[in-house]
Parts: C-alpha cells; structure tokens; sequence
C-alpha cells in the first residue's frame, strides 16, 4: 500500500514528519535511539557495499542490490528517526552546516592545487 505522500517537492521538515507519521501510523513505536544508531550503521555498510562494486574494484555478487539511490534512501530513513527521536531539526542543522563550511572553507578548496587536476 503506497504511503500518500509527494516527495518531489518535500523539504527536510516534511520528510521528518512523514516519517513520524509513517511510524506512528505502521511502525508502532520508534526503536530505541541506539538501536536506530545501530542500523544507521549497517545501512552506511550496506552503501558502501553497493559503492564498492559499482565504482570500486569489486564485483556484485548474485543477486545482491546494485541500487545506490535504494541505500542512500535507507540512510537517509533512519537519519530523519533518529532526528525526530531526539528532537533535531534536520533542515536548521543543515543549514547551519553549509554557513560553517563556507565560512571554514571560503578559500580552501579553491586553493586546494590537488583539486585543479
């Protein structure tokens, strides 16, 4: 059953609160904050394993996922969790991020003669 939602237009906040909803709705209860930091991990892995035989060195083996796009997805699902779960708000944090970076880092790269090849 499809999950009534637009993403193509959804901002960070939305897609925090189709998530609570989605657990409030079908999930019963978020799992415990460490448990979500547990599969925030696993999921990571489960990307890098995907990034690894896509643009790496290695190779997939039957049947497993090639989908960067489904892990990232994954990622992303039990970082807004875990956002809820401890009241961040996802869209001033990054934001929040992005003026630190510009600010840090306002010359660095562009000076970086590593990144001019």
């Amino acid at each position: 059953m499809p999950y009534p939602i637009n993403i193509l237009t959804m901002t960070i906040q939305e897609a925090q609160k189709a998530v609570d909803n989605w657990i409030k709705t079908y999930g019963v209860r978020y799992f415990s904050e460490l448990t979500n930091m547990a599969c925030l991990t696993e999921e990571v892995g489960e990307l890098a394993r995907v990034m690894a035989r896509k643009y790496g060195d290695q190779s997939f083996k039957a049947g497993e996922s090639q989908d960067p796009a489904e892990e990232m997805a994954d990622v992303l699902w039990v970082l807004l969790c875990l956002a809820n779960q401890t009241g961040v708000n996802l869209e001033e944090a990054l934001q929040k991020s992005i003026e630190k970076k510009t600010k840090r880092d306002a010359t660095r790269h562009i000076n970086n003669e590593k990144l001019r090849t």
